[in-house]
């Protein structure tokens, strides 16, 4: 079992403003209550959104009948489609359990935005979660090492795309 992860993002121009995710992955269909540790007053505090892979609506410029978990199936594993109740039928099955906190403090527009990030947030990790499920023969027999090598290879892409918009002036 991997231990939590946190990612946290801020924004340099905006002191106010930062999300944090914690993340945690158990062989299970998210039927954990408090894998994450919560205290009670956080656990109180939360809201439990379940994200079904396969059935939650996933805006249409996004939409790839390849890449829909219902449709698909792995020519390695033979996992998939996953049919109504796969949470409840399939194995194996993991759950990447996700603590979101968006902050941004800036009278007036606070809960608008804090609202804005997390719906936000909620399309990228479904749309995510989708393809990870549908790339299974892509990745399926990667290694750690090679899962690294593949983030590097696509963090320098990404920066070598990002990088071309960016002008200096002398």
């Amino acid at each position: 079992m991997l231990s939590l992860v946190i990612e946290v993002y801020t924004c340099s121009f905006l002191p106010k403003f930062h999300i944090s995710i914690k993340t945690k992955y158990q062989d299970n269909n998210g039927s954990a209550e408090n894998c994450l540790g919560l205290s009670p007053i956080e656990l109180s505090h939360r809201e439990v959104d379940y994200i079904d892979i396969a059935y939650d609506e996933l805006s249409a410029k996004h939409y790839k009948e390849e890449e829909d978990p219902k449709f698909f199936q792995s020519k390695r594993t033979g996992r998939g489609p996953l049919v109504e109740g796969w949470r409840d039928t399939t194995q194996p099955i993991m759950c990447s359990y996700k603590l979101v906190h968006a902050s941004f403090e800036i009278w007036g527009m606070q809960t608008r935005v804090e609202y804005f990030i997390q719906k936000c947030i909620r399309d990228i990790l479904l749309l995510g979660h989708r393809q990870a499920f549908a790339w299974i023969d892509e990745w399926y027999d990667m290694t750690l090492e090679d899962v690294r090598e593949y983030e590097q290879k696509m963090q320098a892409e990404t920066n070598h795309k990002t990088n071309r918009f960016w002008f200096s002036w002398s």
